[in-house]
């Protein structure tokens, strides 16, 4: 079924909404890696923010890459890493090295 035609505002609202939904998905799940994220959808917690900071960019807003990354992780980056993230295996550095050369 094709999406139905949306104004311009009920489309803004949808996607923000979406965004929204996909960073608490994140939050939730600090068993997903980002090295993970990385190797299987080419983009991880730290893209998102980037994109995000970049957006404001766009739009004449600076937003620092630390500001933007506590909006992702809901906490200041180094506090998720110390709690979150585990150490990379070399299967998955290799697969990170093979997806994204120079990574």
């Amino acid at each position: 079924m094709p999406i139905p035609d949306l104004d311009a505002q009920t489309r803004l609202e949808l996607e923000a909404a979406a965004f929204r939904r996909l960073v608490e998905h994140l939050r939730d799940r600090t068993d997903v890696q980002n090295i993970d994220m990385m190797n299987l959808a080419g983009f991880c917690r730290n893209c998102l923010a980037r994109w995000f900071r970049e957006a404001g960019a766009l739009q004449g807003v600076t937003i620092a890459d630390p500001d933007a990354r506590e909006l992702v992780y809901g906490m200041p980056y180094k506090e998720w890493q110390a709690k979150h993230q585990a150490p990379a295996s070399d299967a998955q550095k290799a697969a990170l090295a093979k997806s994204h050369p120079g990574h």
